[in-house]
């Protein structure tokens, strides 16, 4: 996987992933993620998380909302986590493969595009 800018990954278009292919290699993630602010790796690199605390609970589903629309056009499904009303996550990985390919860094560089109303 070549590693890219944020502005460049968010000029692609997710691929379909039916399986078959290798995971990204813990490197390569690290190279790629440090690409993208805020993400982190986890479940031993095989996944990537951000974190953000939104103004209500409103905010939450309102950021929901346009995460799914995004998530729809890629046809690539992120997990949706709220706790606490207003601290929001989101994982990312490609669930055919077990892990990350380019898909997922593309769609968290289209979620960093979004407007989220913090607090």
């Amino acid at each position: 996987m070549e590693i890219q800018t944020s502005e460049q990954l968010t000029k692609k278009k997710c691929e379909p992933c039916e399986g078959g292919l290798d995971a990204c290699p813990l490197p390569e993630a690290q190279q790629q993620l440090a690409k993208l602010k805020g993400w982190e790796l986890t479940h031993e690199g095989k996944r990537i998380r951000k974190n953000w605390q939104v103004k209500n609970f409103v905010a939450a589903i309102e950021f929901f909302k346009q995460v799914c629309d995004v998530a729809e056009s890629e046809a690539h499904h992120p997990d949706l986590h709220v706790e606490n009303y207003r601290d929001v996550w989101i994982e990312i990985w490609t669930h055919a493969i077990g892990g990350l390919s380019e898909n997922d860094f593309i769609l968290a560089a289209k979620i960093d595009e979004l407007d989220v109303e913090t607090g």
